[in-house]
């Protein structure tokens, strides 16, 4: 019985893997479009896991994690970049990005830590907007982030003479950029999803979920509440930190227009709608929440033609509708989520019953 569990397991990461390698192919046969948006659900899936600890694992709602992920990509432009004449490697500024990210958060958390629910979430969205005009102005008198213009020319991904931009051939493969980027993702992606896994079983993410659930009940039993609190909105902040440099590089452009508000809804609603607390929920509803948006964009147009013979309401609010038609019927059916834990499935069950 056991063999056999291990054979289906071992199979089970094989098709996996294969899938994974086989991916990026299938969709470049669309156009390099749809491996830059692989890209970016990927990037996603980091934000959102990074965010989960936050509210999913401790139960702090954080409206202002999008902050993180612009400190992030402006360490990655500031110092690989025309803009200071630096062009440091990417071991080097990639954690350096993840610290600075890492010291926001702590300074983020520090004033916050009595506060919970909608407090909480107007102080964040607040801190979350501060950054963003922060760096729309910080231009004068000194130039430090070129304000809205934002800064160009940022040196892509390279490790030695191997660049991530531009197109390889490696082992008799013509790889393009987005297709190389994409495999250095999903190997960091690998790497993220296993710190995670390994946080959550920890004590430290059982004590997360004791202060989500009852924070009084975890403190009189011993918890050092402040301190976990804060290493929540350290450990986040640090994936939206490392993620943000990714982007820096992968876009080859940062400006302040990236990081608004609806950013970080977004990642909020990727862990809410993928079921906050669950892993793999969390990646389903990220890269759920990053294709689906484009699948419509591609395709309402087409589909409309097909019909009616002509467009009848602009494709891109008719996109938008169906996209906020389908998450409030997600929310209506699926409250815990579309991929919920099944402590959490069992707790809802209990309360119907």
């Amino acid at each position: 019985m056991k063999s056999s569990q291990f054979f289906r397991s071992g199979a089970g990461v094989v098709l996996a893997a294969a899938l994974l390698i086989a991916l990026p192919f299938v969709a470049a046969l669309g156009g390099q479009a749809w491996v830059r948006i692989l890209d970016f659900a990927i990037l996603y899936v980091f934000l959102a896991l990074g965010l989960n600890i936050v509210v999913g694992l401790a139960g702090l709602l954080d409206l202002g994690y999008i902050a993180f992920y612009a400190v992030g990509a402006y360490t990655w432009a500031l110092l690989a970049s025309p803009h200071f004449g630096l062009h440091w490697p990417i071991w080097a500024i990639l954690p350096l990005g993840a610290g600075l990210a890492c010291f926001a958060g702590v300074l983020l958390g520090s004033p916050t830590l009595k506060l919970r629910g909608d407090y909480l979430a107007i102080v964040t969205l607040g801190f979350g907007e501060i950054v963003r005009i922060f760096l729309n102005n910080l231009n004068a008198p000194i130039n430090v982030t070129n304000g809205p213009q934002g800064i160009t020319l940022i040196d892509p991904v390279s490790f030695g003479a191997f660049k991530f931009s531009g197109t390889t051939q490696i082992l008799g493969f013509s790889l393009s950029g987005p297709q190389k980027y994409y495999f250095l993702l999903v190997a960091l992606a690998i790497l993220v999803i296993i710190i995670n896994i390994r946080l959550q079983n920890s004590r430290i993410g059982r004590a997360w979920q004791a202060i989500r659930e009852d924070e009084i009940a975890a403190k009189a039993i011993g918890i050092n509440t402040r301190n976990l609190k804060l290493l929540a909105f350290a450990m986040g902040a640090s994936f939206g930190g490392v993620a943000g440099g990714i982007f820096s590089a992968m876009q080859g452009f940062v400006s302040p227009e990236s990081f608004s508000l609806i950013e970080s809804i977004m990642i909020l609603a990727m862990v809410v709608l993928g079921g906050m607390g669950h892993i793999p929920g969390v990646i389903l509803g990220a890269v759920l929440l990053t294709v689906l948006p484009e699948v419509l964009r591609y395709g309402v147009g087409p589909l409309q033609m097909a019909v009616f013979g002509k467009m009848l309401v602009d494709p891109e609010s008719l996109r938008m509708l169906v996209f906020g038609l389908a998450l409030v019927l997600v929310m209506r059916f699926k409250p815990a989520g579309l991929w919920p834990s099944p402590e959490r499935q069992r707790e809802l069950t209990e309360a119907k019953s």
